[in-house]
């Protein structure tokens, strides 16, 4: 499904490839009759301004957004296990779907990073993509609604991803935003001095975490774990994809 493969770049840290790619970008949003014309003119008002302004003053809004606190992460597991012990297991299970799917990534790549598993869907049959968006249903909704209240454009990829989910987004990101207005904001400078506070240096967990870079860090430090971003997979004009510029590929 090649508006996922959209999505996924969106959500992705922003780089000259994805500015250069504005115009075959704009034309897969046009064409994807998964979503309704107003998703798709969301995405495209995303997709402008991400384009359309300078590379680094998108990147810094970008990493203000996603890499300050816990609340936005990218991150599926982060939003389901937290710092549990289960969150391990969930990445070696989510691994192994991938792996048995042919579907092989970087070593330095979290498999549970949303547009890394959105790159995986789009490659998957559409009926298994829905069945996969349909099972982070309640996650993508929690998202939409914190980016909307924040009054980021980034919402519109989690809205698009619900509708294609088989959700009705206004409905499913109404049922969380009482919730969510509740919540305290945890990227100010305040909260984020709080969690270091917080946070006891343990040489041990450290030492663990360096052999095992799949544990979760430290508001933040997203990008580390992910440090290698998700590269422009152009379209052919046939709709086809073009040979991948990353190490992911179906084997």
């Amino acid at each position: 499904m090649r508006i996922l493969k959209v999505i996924s770049l969106l959500l992705d840290y922003p780089d000259e490839a994805l500015q250069g790619a504005r115009t075959e970008l704009h034309e897969a949003i046009g064409s994807a009759r998964e979503i309704s014309p107003e998703q798709r003119s969301l995405l495209i008002a995303l997709l402008d301004e991400l384009a359309g302004d300078e590379l680094m003053d998108v990147q810094e809004r970008y990493s203000e957004l996603f890499d300050r606190g816990r609340a936005l992460s990218l991150l599926l597991f982060e939003h389901v296990h937290g710092e549990s012990r289960d969150r391990g297991q969930a990445m070696v299970d989510l691994m192994a779907q991938y792996e048995a799917a042919g579907f092989a990534i970087g070593v330095r790549e979290l498999p549970d990073y949303i547009p890394l598993y959105l790159e995986f869907l789009a490659s998957r049959e559409d009926l298994e993509a829905r069945e996969g968006l349909a099972d982070v249903a309640h996650l993508l909704a929690l998202l939409a609604a914190r980016l909307e209240e924040r009054r980021s454009a980034y919402a519109a990829c989690f809205r698009a991803l619900l509708q294609i989910a088989g959700e009705q987004p206004a409905a499913a990101v109404e049922q969380v935003r009482e919730r969510v207005a509740g919540e305290q904001r945890d990227d100010s400078l305040e909260a984020l001095d709080k969690v270091w506070e917080e946070e006891a240096v343990d040489f041990l967990q450290a030492e663990q975490q360096e052999r095992c870079p799949s544990q979760p860090g430290l508001p933040g430090k997203a990008r580390e774990e992910v440090p290698v971003p998700l590269h422009w997979v152009g379209f052919k004009q046939d709709g086809q994809a073009a040979a991948p510029a990353r190490e992911v590929r179906n084997v």
